[in-house]
C-alpha cells in the first residue's frame, strides 16, 4: 500500500499535459526545487548566479529614494489633469505629457475628468513612466484597443525617443548603441548584467532579459558635441573603465530604446559612464555645484507607431522641460 502510494505521487509529480498555447515563464524543477528547498526537503545549493555589473548605489540613496516617494505621494494625491496637458486625442485613445514626480495612477485616476470623446468607461495605461521621468504617456479608452497597443509595445511595433540629462566625461561618440543583459540582483534592485548572461537563472527563480539602447549625443555643456563618424556598439561583458575625474561636464542625450526594460536608459546611462543628474539609484549627481536636485531628469520626448484602429501613422510629442538645453540656465 505505502509502495502504490509512492507510485502514485511520482506520477502525479512527473506528468505533465501541454497545450499548443502554453507558456513557461520559468523552469518547472527550478520552481519545484526552490519550494522544496524552503520547506528543509533538500539541501540549500549554491547556484552559480551571474554576477551583476555595479555594485549597490550607497546606503544614502535609500533614504533619499524614501523621501523622494513620500513627496511624490502627497503631490499625487492632489494632482489633476488639465486639458494643457493632453498631446493628442480621438476616440479611442489620448495622451498626455506626465509631469515629474507624480506617480502614473494618479495621471490615470483623474483622466476621466477631461477626456471629450470617450462612448466607455474602460480607462488603461498603454505604457508606464518612472515617478519622476516626465512626458508622454498613453491612455487608452477600451479594453480592445489597451491590448493591441500592449502587444504593439511588446513586439517593439512603437517607437519611442527619451532626453537626459547627466553628469559625467564628454562622450568619445556621437552615437553608440549599447546591448547588455537586465534583471533583479539578490538585493532586489534591477542592474546591468554582461550580454552572455541572457537567458540564464537569478535568484529568485527569474532569469536575465536582452536590453538595448541607442544613444545620441545632443550637447555638452550646452554646445554643440564634437562629431565623430563611427557609430560605436558595445556588448556589455564586464564593468566598463569610463568614470569621471575631477570637474564633469553637462551632457544630454537622447535615447532610443529597443527593448522595453524597467529603468532600461536610466541603467544603461550608469554603464556609459554618465549616469542620469538626480539619479541617486544608479549613481547620478545628487548635489551639483552648490544645488540639490529632486528627482532624475528624464523625459519621454515622443512616440510613434501605427494608430492601433485605423492604422495610420502618428507621432507625439511632447514639449521639452528646461532643463533639456544644457546651459544651466534653467535646472530641475
Amino acid at each position: 500500500m505505502i509502495m502504490s502510494a509512492s507510485l502514485l505521487l511520482l506520477r502525479n509529480l512527473f506528468s505533465f499535459s501541454f497545450s499548443a498555447n502554453t507558456i513557461l515563464t520559468k523552469p518547472y524543477f527550478a520552481i519545484s526545487i526552490k519550494a522544496m528547498e524552503a520547506q528543509n526537503d533538500l539541501p540549500v545549493t549554491n547556484l552559480d548566479y551571474p554576477k551583476p555589473i555595479f555594485a549597490p548605489p550607497p546606503p544614502i540613496s535609500k533614504d533619499i529614494e524614501l523621501k523622494r516617494a513620500i513627496e511624490a505621494s502627497s503631490k499625487s494625491s492632489l494632482f489633476n489633469l488639465t486639458r494643457d496637458d493632453v498631446l493628442y486625442e480621438d476616440e479611442y485613445l489620448m495622451a498626455v505629457n506626465k509631469p515629474k514626480g507624480i506617480y502614473c495612477e494618479s495621471v490615470l485616476s483623474s483622466a476621466p475628468n477631461i477626456i471629450i470623446d470617450s462612448i466607455t468607461n474602460e480607462f488603461h495605461l498603454a505604457n508606464r513612466l518612472d515617478r519622476d521621468t516626465s512626458g508622454v504617456m498613453l491612455i487608452t479608452k477600451s479594453h480592445k484597443v489597451a491590448a493591441k497597443l500592449v502587444k504593439a509595445f511588446t513586439e517593439h511595433k512603437i517607437r519611442k525617443s527619451y532626453i537626459a540629462l547627466s553628469i559625467g566625461p564628454s562622450p568619445n561618440w556621437s552615437k553608440i548603441t549599447i546591448r547588455s543583459g537586465h534583471g533583479r540582483s539578490k538585493h532586489g534592485a534591477w542592474r546591468v548584467y554582461a550580454a552572455l548572461d541572457v537567458g540564464r537563472v537569478l535568484p529568485g527563480g527569474s532569469f536575465v532579459r536582452d536590453m538595448e539602447t541607442t544613444f545620441e549625443v545632443v550637447s555638452v555643456n550646452g554646445e554643440n558635441p564634437e562629431q565623430f563618424e563611427v557609430e560605436s556598439i558595445i556588448v556589455v561583458e564586464g564593468e566598463p573603465e569610463l568614470r569621471c575625474v575631477g570637474d564633469c561636464d553637462v551632457v544630454v542625450v537622447r535615447a532610443f530604446p529597443k527593448s522595453g526594460r524597467t529603468h532600461q536608459i536610466r541603467l544603461h546611462c550608469q554603464y556609459l559612464g554618465i549616469p542620469i543628474r538626480g539619479d541617486v539609484k544608479y549613481h547620478g549627481m545628487y548635489e551639483w555645484r552648490g544645488r540639490t536636485f529632486e528627482g532624475h531628469e528624464l523625459h519621454a520626448e515622443s512616440l510613434s507607431m501605427d494608430h492601433p484602429v485605423t492604422g495610420d501613422p502618428i507621432v507625439i510629442r511632447a514639449p521639452l522641460p528646461c532643463w533639456a538645453a544644457g546651459d544651466g540656465k534653467c535646472d530641475g
